[in-house]
């Protein structure tokens, strides 16, 4: 008979009784609440070593049941599971300290594997081991900054990013263009304890070097043409609160030095000065390029990449997690619907089916820039397949145009596909396309001149 004893807090009753079937058969003692009052008070008179709880629970909800469980009964160890998989109450339920996170339905063989470790940790950490919630302030996300995904990596992204919030640890994140490393970093500043302070984001891929450096250090008056006054840098701005450093793979050898610098010791220097100046600033950094492939090409430090890399939030792109596609697709069909005022309510079974096929190359970004067009294209209150791009219908993406016979025009005409592409996934900025392609916007500005094409600046 095993001696652990497990509570099962769900208002589903079938679910209860499954569920406590199950692990009766395993050996273990059980108990059973409908409700989130009931569940401390078990827990408190019993001290399960493991309570598995539904966060939709009546009355006292689960996360409010599993705050007061971790704040009573701190050894106790908590498993929530729900059939609402969303990056706010994934979030929430790490940083309140749950153990785990389970989406209804799970599979049997994992669950009984998560209880085995979690009965594990239990047993070795003893006493004294809770991941208590340090920001009392429930944050509830808009819809425009919500992270959706319901795949099973962005359910790790989730729980580690509940984990890592709370922190000062420096964080980055890698992903491919339009995968949505900013909403991670986002994510990170609302949950984390600076969420009321400054929380300051620079693009380093968008201005050239000298620029860029007087932006993030700030400048003396008189330290070059133009400065008439002196100007506070973005990490002066950011002083007790966060940065967000994207793109930090495009940053120069010069200022790389000077970051590292700041990371090390939080201290820097104004650009033409020489007064040392400090800053209590948490920093996340982005990038779409494989540093690691940087840091064997010599374009990269090494020391400047292990200041950076102390956790790794690693987004892989769309089209290896399509079962986010969905509901990615209803949610920007519902915003731009209702942001245009149109009457549009869905997709017929062609254009779903298309959209769920195709692999997007810019990734999220590509995805909504796509609904918006078919949202603001479609005649009647469904979307229908000649509504979306040729790219994206099956069979059309080769016969839109066909290339020229030459070996010149034809490089041509896949650099020029390639630069139109990149500008519909920005919305025409040509910072974001420019950076997407890995160019200067300076070359950007010339090959748009070159192929007659339009974008805007920003």
């Amino acid at each position: 008979m095993n001696h652990h004893t497990i509570l099962i807090a769900d208002d589903e009753p079938s679910m209860r009784k499954s569920l406590l079937e199950l692990l009766r058969e395993e050996g273990y003692t059980m108990l059973e609440a409908s409700d989130g009052e009931t569940a401390v008070a078990l827990t408190r008179n019993h001290r399960p070593a493991v309570v598995l709880m539904d966060i939709n629970l009546p009355g006292l909800d689960g996360l409010a049941a599993l705050r007061e469980i971790k704040r009573s009964v701190p050894d106790t160890v908590v498993i929530v599971f729900t059939a609402y998989g969303t990056s706010e109450r994934a979030i929430e339920a790490m940083k309140a300290g749950a153990y785990d996170y389970l989406e209804k339905p799970f599979e049997l063989d994992e669950f009984l594997l998560i209880i085995r470790r979690s009965l594990q940790y239990h047993d070795l950490l003893g006493e004294v081991r809770q991941l208590r919630s340090q920001v009392t302030q429930k944050h509830q996300e808009t819809p425009d900054k919500s992270i959706i995904g319901s795949s099973g990596q962005m359910q790790e992204i989730f729980k580690l990013i509940g984990r890592v919030a709370p922190t000062d640890t420096t964080v980055l994140i890698q992903g491919e263009s339009g995968t949505g490393k900013e909403l991670i970093a986002d994510a990170l500043q609302r949950h984390s304890l600076r969420t009321d302070r400054p929380f300051i984001k620079v693009n380093c891929g968008a201005l050239p070097e000298t620029l860029l450096e007087s932006e993030i250090f700030g400048h003396e008056k008189g330290a070059f043409t133009g400065a008439v006054a002196q100007r506070k840098g973005r990490f002066e701005q950011a002083d007790g609160g966060s940065i967000f450093l994207d793109e930090i793979g495009d940053l120069s050898p010069a200022l790389q030095v000077k970051l590292l610098r700041v990371l090390q010791e939080r201290q820097f220097e104004r650009v033409g000065g020489n007064k040392t100046i400090s800053a209590n600033v948490r920093v996340m950094a982005a990038t779409h390029r494989d540093l690691e492939r940087a840091l064997r090409e010599g374009t990269f430090r090494d020391d400047l990449y292990y200041r950076l890399n102390v956790v790794t939030i690693q987004i892989p792109p769309l089209r290896e997690r399509r079962e986010d596609i969905p509901p990615l697709l209803d949610h920007f069909l519902r915003k731009f619907a209702e942001k245009n005022r149109r009457e549009v309510t869905g997709l017929t079974a062609a254009a779903r089916d298309a959209l769920l096929k195709y692999d997007y190359p810019g990734n999220v970004r590509e995805l909504e820039n796509i609904v918006e067009r078919a949202v603001l294209l479609c005649r009647g209150r469904v979307i229908d397949l000649e509504d979306l791009p040729t790219t994206v219908r099956p069979g059309q993406r080769s016969a839109a145009e066909p290339l020229p016979k030459d070996l010149p025009g034809v490089l041509g005409e896949i650099e020029r596909q390639a630069i139109q592409s990149a500008l519909d996934r920005s919305g025409g900025v040509q910072t974001q396309a420019a950076s997407e392609l890995g160019i200067s916007e300076r070359v950007l500005r010339y090959k748009m001149k070159k192929y007659g094409l339009e974008g805007r600046s920003g």
